[in-house]
């Protein structure tokens, strides 16, 4: 019989809700759930807004993209492009607004940045107006988040440190992404601006800086060794930039 006080990992949790927690597993998780009423509310909590993403996102990987939004897809380039392309090259796109979502994905690299760019955007904007609930893991548990967001993703997360830009670190959580968990990081200015950086799989080794935009949030994305990355904050192309590049450049030194 399964002893329901036997304690249950948080990562057995999150792979219960993911659908891939091993099924030897799944009745004591179940289990110990029904003994913890407040973890199973959690949990439920998690797997709503799972089922919610999903429901809205999967179905539109696939579709095709628009001739004129058509992204070729590009071999990778070195690690010195974030500066020598980002000015020739930033596409700005408009996604979302009066007419609705236009961007469908029909290559890896196309269907990367728009995949990412919307699930990116959305995410910022449902958590950044968040005053008592913005992060799940607080900054001052900086170490526990990034090793359980690494766990989750399956590469080395690390916070940027953005000080340099005015940004301090809030915290982050666990996200579904379009190809896997996904970690969501929060920045905010000393004027309340908040900047997230968004990062899962990707389905492409590397892409150029794109930048979106919807409404009132704009988005910075790329992808480098098969992980995709967005850095989204306020409309300003050039301040996110900014922000961007920095990000980028601990990357190449954190393994983010």
């Amino acid at each position: 019989m399964t002893d329901p006080n036997i304690p249950v990992t948080e990562d057995e949790l999150h792979a219960y809700v993911d659908g891939e927690l091993p099924a030897e597993r799944r009745a004591a998780v179940e289990a110990w759930l029904a003994a913890h009423p407040d973890v199973a509310a959690q949990v439920s909590s998690w797997r709503t807004q799972s089922d919610m993403l999903h429901a809205k996102y999967d179905s539109v990987a696939d579709e095709v993209v628009p001739p004129h939004l058509n992204i070729d897809r590009l071999s990778r380039p070195p690690r010195q492009w974030a500066y020598a392309l980002v000015a020739a090259t930033l596409a700005a796109l408009v996604i979302g607004g009066g007419a609705g979502y236009e961007l469908r994905g029909r290559t890896a690299q196309s269907s990367a940045f728009i995949n990412f760019t919307r699930d990116a955007l959305d995410a910022h904007k449902l958590y950044v107006v968040e005053v008592r609930h913005p992060v799940e893991v607080a900054a001052n548990e900086r170490a526990h988040l990034q090793q359980w967001l690494s766990n989750r993703v399956g590469y080395k997360i690390q916070a940027p440190e953005l000080d340099t830009n005015g940004l301090k670190f809030i915290g982050g959580r666990l996200l579904p992404g379009p190809a896997g968990p996904a970690a969501f990081l929060m920045y905010e200015t000393a004027n309340g601006e908040r900047y997230t950086v968004y990062t899962s799989r990707a389905k492409t080794e590397a892409t150029q800086m794109r930048y979106a935009a919807q409404n009132n949030d704009g988005a910075m994305f790329w992808a480098d060794r098969g992980v995709g990355y967005v850095v989204s904050g306020p409309t300003d192309k050039e301040r996110l930039t900014q922000v961007a590049r920095l990000v980028y450049d601990q990357t190449e030194k954190t393994g983010l």
